[in-house]
């Protein structure tokens, strides 16, 4: 069957949020709401821990449910936002019972038939889907490095990628976030901080680690981005190198990346308008005046923000670019929000 706006005569979709009570829970039900998303009903779902919790949608006050096998009965459509060992139970159950998952856990995202989807770069392959379709929603900080490689790669081809992340604490969920508080005030009252959430004290520091470390020295999130970016741009074979890190801020994501193009460019105007012209991007580039992408300042916006674009002196044709994005919607909420109007066929962004 062939989902559609159509078949829910107007009346909107049952949707349940799996992982409701976390940073990303969160994002997903303001989202929602501002994209005017149509709803009919609307489950919130978590863990026993946060039963009897209520979260606000709108100007309504839902109760929090526990995550069970019965959750999805009568839902159209789940997002999933509680981590990969959730995932790998839930998610078959959700599609048994007919409904549409996206999912934001990373245990789905190189399944060969699990389509892995940005919409502005490849939403044509979930068009016209199947009732029970599973789809994957990328690494935070793929999101946003992909939306600004596609339209250099379909101008110029990609030969190389170099990428370096400085990633926010709200990337390790609410703990992260609380972690660097805690860690903070005991500082300034002269107490030894304690970690609990990352490797290292995080506070005043940064850490080139975000998930454990595999036999040749690269951490899980750098073989994330590596393998998923590649399978978006539909580039197996891409060579990159990535560094991760974890920086003591609350919100945003940002990437420094050094590229080499198979073919020439003319000019940094050029690329600035490349970029510039392409939905999803929006250029902040004014190096005299010292305007560029700032975390705090692009919070709360949809865009991926792009800056500090330069020719690449070390290669014969390369660019030099600072990426930013708020995590929690792009990286997040609103790439799973978008997948689920190009599967419905909506266009509820106003």
């Amino acid at each position: 069957m062939s989902a559609s706006k159509d078949q829910h005569n107007g009346q909107g979709f049952v949707v349940a949020i799996v992982g409701a009570t976390g940073v990303v829970g969160r994002e997903f039900l303001s989202l929602l709401s501002e994209r005017a998303f149509p709803i009919r009903a609307l489950k919130l779902l978590a863990s026993e821990r946060s039963e009897g919790q209520t979260l606000t949608f709108g100007d309504e006050d839902l109760a929090v449910e526990t995550l069970g096998d019965q959750s999805f009965d009568g839902v159209d459509l789940a997002f999933f936002s509680a981590g990969s060992s959730i995932s790998q139970v839930y998610v078959a159950k959700a599609l048994s019972k007919g409904c549409m998952v996206i999912d934001n856990a990373s245990f789905f995202r190189l399944h060969p038939e699990v389509p892995l989807i940005v919409p502005e770069i490849n939403g044509h392959l979930i068009r016209n889907p199947s009732k029970n379709i599973l789809v994957a929603n990328p690494n935070c900080s793929t999101a946003q490095l992909v939306l600004a490689l596609f339209p250099l790669k379909q101008a110029y081809g990609l030969k190389r990628v170099v990428v370096s992340t400085y990633q926010s604490t709200s990337g390790a969920g609410k703990k992260g976030m609380e972690e660097l508080t805690k860690q903070v005030s005991s500082l300034f009252h002269y107490q030894e901080p304690v970690n609990e959430i990352f490797p290292h004290r995080i506070a005043f520091n940064l850490i080139p680690q975000i998930g454990a470390f595999d036999k040749e020295g690269f951490c899980e999130e750098e073989r994330k981005i590596e393998r998923e970016t590649r399978k978006i741009l539909g580039l197996e074979t891409l060579p990159m190198a990535v560094t991760t890190v974890r920086v003591p801020t609350f919100h945003g994501h940002a990437e420094s990346l050094a590229i080499e193009f198979e073919k020439p460019f003319e000019s940094v105007d050029e690329l600035r308008g490349l970029l510039d012209k392409t939905p999803g991007l929006t250029v902040v580039d004014e190096p005299q005046e010292q305007l560029y992408p700032l975390l705090h300042e692009i919070h709360g916006y949809d865009d991926v923000f792009v800056g500090r674009i330069r020719r690449d002196p070390s290669v014969a044709s390369g660019a030099l670019l600072w990426v930013c994005a708020d995590n929690l919607r792009k990286g997040a909420a609103l790439n799973a929000i978008q997948i689920a109007e190009t599967l419905f066929g909506l266009d509820t962004h106003s």
